[in-house]
């Protein structure tokens, strides 16, 4: 008979994720083998296959099953391909797509954030993972190109300085606007000078630290 926690993966899963048109069999595994409960802060732990953003600390919320299985759908990972992650947050979608990828470097602002993760995916064999701590809600300054980046927080609109880290062929996704819904956006690189953008589906969740919408004032 499956455990409680088994059952509730699997509901999350199957009457969740699938519905919202995640089909990928790749992508399900992972919420299938990548262990949510474990990241979730203790005090949230009966959210932790709920439909919700739950709270992570520091006002900050994990992304709802649904958004990250349609973010990772969309992205298309491949066993190859090299990630940057801009905001760590608990390392569960970190978890995620070093599962599908090759290698993740993920930042996030908050010690206490890498710390927690770094320590909790080395635990669990993920070995191919980079932590730092930093400022990236405007991207992360590296020679480096990458296949995949991905900000998991919202900005008010696409980090342009980071489309010059991706490879060719290489997908940006971002969470942008102002508004009370936010549009999930990802741009392809196609060669050195050309992008296209596909704008994806349509969410709500709190941004970025440095990425809010600024004030606007008049006299």
């Amino acid at each position: 008979m499956p455990t409680d926690i088994e059952l509730a993966r699997f509901n999350m899963v199957e009457q969740q994720i699938r519905p919202w048109d995640v089909l990928d069999k790749r992508v399900l595994e992972v919420f299938f083998n990548v262990p949510r409960e474990r990241f979730v802060p203790d005090a949230e732990r009966v959210h932790a296959f709920a439909d919700v953003a739950v709270p992570i600390g520091h006002g900050q919320t994990m992304l709802p099953p649904v958004v990250e299985g349609r973010i990772l759908q969309n992205l298309q990972v491949q066993p190859g391909e090299r990630v940057l992650e801009i905001g760590t947050g608990t390392g569960f979608f970190t978890a995620c797509l070093a599962s599908l990828g090759n290698s993740v470097r993920s930042v996030d602002i908050f010690p206490e954030f890498t710390e927690r993760a770094g320590g909790l995916l080395s635990e669990l064999g993920f070995e191919r993972v980079v932590l730092e701590t930093g400022d990236g809600h405007d991207g992360w300054a590296t020679d480096e190109r990458f296949d995949v980046i991905v900000f998991t927080g919202a900005r008010t609109e696409m980090p342009e300085a980071s489309l010059r880290q991706l490879n060719i062929g290489g997908r940006l996704l971002a969470i942008t606007g102002t508004g009370p819904i936010q549009t999930v956006s990802m741009v392809t690189r196609e060669s050195e000078t050309h992008f296209h953008t596909d704008s994806l589906f349509e969410t709500r969740t709190g941004y970025l630290i440095g990425a809010e919408p600024k004030p606007t004032f008049s006299l």
